[in-house]
């Protein structure tokens, strides 16, 4: 007979996770401030609140100049379209990430190429980016999925050969750094997102990091419905309403108040993650490249095995959820992603390109094996709750192991479930 919480045992822990956002008097004062100012949109653009943001948040990450956009998907096709990428030109991406990585390719015109990833940190794989460089090829969009970092310095080289635009899916990686330098200021353009879960929220909101001035001037021209952002106020785009309103401004200003101690704590605990999985039979934690300075935990990823644990991610994490840890077995594989569906998005790339968009014969192995068996998320709210917090989630992996390893056959009846 188990004792798993999903057959009617006690949880491991009762207490619930520390909720996200927190909030207190300071999001209050911000917001009723601009309300009583009248100036709650985004126009004119850069509005104070904005403003106030895009240096701090450069003062934070990094980099030459930041755009403020209505949110992180965005972000990503104003990139394109400021790099003047668009249609029929391919875009490398990982087959393991949110579909907003794949999609605004298309949405620019161009046409996503999915690649698999390195199963030591669930981010692109270098060597699969190389293989899929075609004449069409014009950009890489590697993405720092959870708490890990791609490895930029092989991207870097990769573009640099074949003068490719690098834009750094960054929505999980605020706070990051790679060998000195801040994550999304690598590449061309560092792409981050504010939406609710992430670790900087304001609801909603996006920001673009510029390396290039003339591109920056691009990409605010695109989110301000096309007006001229340049001093000569002669660099019109075709644009539309992208812009970041000052109440989402407003708040991220104070969150960013917040950021660096919940920022160290999070690190923190995550270490002492890092030691505590060490040390069970069955679970794999992830490479931490000496290059990765500074570790954003958006999420927390690791590998089950499945052979040793008896079961694979998706059933675990069924269990673990039961014993009131926050967790996910991950992203399907893009080309099996039921919120990727992009010949029925009406845009002309898929009929245009379908050789491209025929899935059917696709396989990418570590990336199939990562969703389906291996991957392992756990929810940032763990990292808050102190050294306990992580003990309880030790605790109810050693449980639902223990269980399954008694019982064979309890796999199959938590999938049947």
């Amino acid at each position: 007979m188990t004792d798993l919480a999903l057959f009617g045992g006690a949880k491991t822990r009762e207490a619930a996770y520390p909720a996200w956002p927190p909030h207190d008097e300071r999001d209050i004062e911000a917001v009723t401030a601009v309300l009583r100012s009248g100036n709650w949109g985004g126009f004119p653009y850069p509005g104070a609140q904005t403003k106030r943001f895009l240096d701090a948040f450069i003062a934070l990450q990094g980099g030459q100049f930041a755009v403020a956009v209505m949110n992180g998907s965005l972000t990503m096709e104003v990139a394109l379209r400021a790099a003047d990428i668009g249609w029929g030109d391919e875009v490398i991406v990982p087959a393991y990430t949110f579909q907003a990585t794949a999609s605004a390719p298309m949405m620019a015109g161009a046409v996503p190429v999915l690649v698999d990833i390195d199963p030591n940190t669930f981010c692109i794989d270098p060597a699969a980016i190389e293989a899929a460089i075609t004449p069409r090829t014009r950009a890489i969009i590697p993405v720092h999925v959870a708490s890990q970092m791609a490895d930029m310095d092989a991207i870097m080289r990769i573009a640099a050969r074949h003068d490719l635009v690098v834009i750094e899916d960054a929505a999980h990686a605020h706070g990051s750094f790679w060998n000195g330098r801040g994550a999304g200021t690598l590449g061309d353009f560092g792409s981050f997102s504010m939406q609710s879960t992430k670790i900087l929220t304001a609801g909603e909101g996006g920001l673009l990091l510029c390396q290039a001035e003339e591109q920056a001037w691009r990409a605010a021209s695109i989110i301000d419905c096309g007006r001229p952002q340049d001093p000569d106020g002669q660099l019109y785009m075709q644009g539309g309403n992208y812009r970041m309103t000052e109440l989402q401004a407003a708040l991220l200003n104070v969150g960013l108040e917040r950021f660096p101690a919940q920022f160290a704590m999070r690190e923190e605990m995550a270490a002492y993650m890092d030691e505590a999985l060490s040390e069970l039979p069955g679970i794999r934690v992830l490479l931490r490249d000496e290059r990765h300075q500074r570790r954003a935990i958006y999420c927390y990823t690791f590998a089950i095995e499945p052979e040793d644990f008896g079961a694979t991610n998706g059933i675990v994490a069924r269990a673990l959820a039961a014993e009131g840890i926050p967790c996910w077995s991950g992203y399907e594989p893009m080309y099996r992603y039921e919120l990727f569906q992009p010949t029925k998005s009406r845009l002309p790339v898929p009929s245009a390109f379908p050789e491209r968009f025929d899935y059917s014969r696709l396989h990418l192995p570590i990336t199939e094996r990562v969703s389906a068996e291996t991957g392992m998320w756990l929810g940032e709210a763990i990292f808050r709750a102190g050294v306990q917090g992580v003990n309880d989630v030790v605790a109810a992996l050693e449980k639902v192991q223990s269980a399954l390893a008694s019982d064979p056959a309890l796999a199959e009846q938590i999938a049947a479930l």
